[in-house]
């Protein structure tokens, strides 16, 4: 990952000298909780502008990227970054919890995000994946196989989502997703679905040990019961 990481900031600065303005990692990587499976190394490049000239200079380093397997690096000008906090609150907090400058300076350490925009923000998201969720289910659920895939691929998303429910709740949440599981316990959620999903990605359990159907089942009330936690929350 570090040699990865190394790579693509070299090859940024190459392509782009003195318009870039930094290069930061965020995500599960910079948090520690990076899976080699199930994540992805998400980087932020901030230039001092993106036009189509920005983006031809990028477009070599982009592909080797992907084909190493991962997502495209967000490409964002620094007057967009600092206009963006109301669009993007979830990721901006994130970031500012938890990220990597590979180069640059840290534009992200003086943004203020408004609590009100980040609350609906995060209603939002938990209330479009969990409808993206029960129409994908719909097309597999007679394949176990494609319906544990569906809710391995989602978990971390939900758990990633419920952490900013329990944040905005006002509790100390820490970044792994079974520290999230736990604390949601706490909170009064049946968090079994997902800490059974965490072992299938660590391994610990294998599919012929779960009912899919069954599982799923499970998952889907407690992610109910997560957009219950967020729809509770002072708005």
């Amino acid at each position: 990952m570090e040699d990865k990481l190394s790579q693509l900031t070299e090859r940024l600065l190459r392509a782009h000298q003195d318009g870039l303005i930094s290069v930061i990692l965020y995500g599960s990587a910079a948090a520690g909780d990076h899976h080699e499976k199930f994540s992805d190394l998400n980087v932020m490049c901030v230039l001092r502008q993106v036009t189509p000239a920005e983006l031809a200079a990028s477009e070599p380093v982009f592909k080797w990227w992907r084909e190493l397997g991962n997502p495209a690096p967000l490409l964002m000008s620094e007057e967009e970054v600092h206009a963006s906090t109301d669009s993007f609150p979830i990721e901006f907090h994130d970031m500012q919890e938890r990220r990597r400058v590979l180069a640059g300076k840290d534009v992200i350490a003086p943004l203020v995000i408004n609590k009100s925009f980040y609350r609906a923000h995060v209603e939002h998201e938990l209330r479009a994946k969990l409808l993206r969720l029960r129409q994908k289910a719909a097309g597999v659920l007679g394949d176990k196989a494609a319906l544990l895939r569906l809710m391995l691929d989602s978990v971390s998303t939900f758990l990633v989502l419920a952490r900013h429910v329990l944040l905005l709740s006002g509790g100390a949440v820490g970044w792994q997703k079974r520290d999230v599981a736990a604390k949601l316990r706490d909170a009064g959620v049946d968090a079994s679905a997902f800490e059974t999903l965490l072992s299938f990605r660590e391994e610990k359990k294998k599919a012929g040990e779960v009912e899919a159907g069954a599982l799923f089942v499970d998952y889907l009330k407690g992610i109910e019961a997560v957009v219950a936690l967020a729809d509770r929350l002072e708005k």
